[in-house]
């Protein structure tokens, strides 16, 4: 198991169109990826998990994943949340 914070630099945050896009690259993997703000804990391939968190441009969070592709999972979550 990897766990990893991650600084969002999407400009728009995580509206609608980014969580469907972070959730198209959460389930490339096989790996159980979860993502941690404050205290809630979602599962990062459920886009309505991921809506739920409300997340904003410049936010911390805590990238989990547990598996066989568990360092490939958080690497291109954490490119994904990188880009600007």
């Amino acid at each position: 198991m990897i766990t990893k914070s991650i600084r969002i630099k999407l400009e728009t945050g995580l509206e609608a169109r980014p969580v469907a896009m972070l959730v198209q690259v959460a389930s490339q993997f096989e790996s159980t990826v979860y993502i941690n703000s404050g205290d809630k804990k979602v599962n990062a391939k459920s886009i309505m998990g991921m809506m739920s968190l409300g997340l904003v441009s410049g936010e911390e969070i805590s990238v989990t994943a547990n598996g066989a592709d568990e360092e490939a999972a958080i690497s291109e979550i954490e490119k994904f949340l990188s880009t600007k």
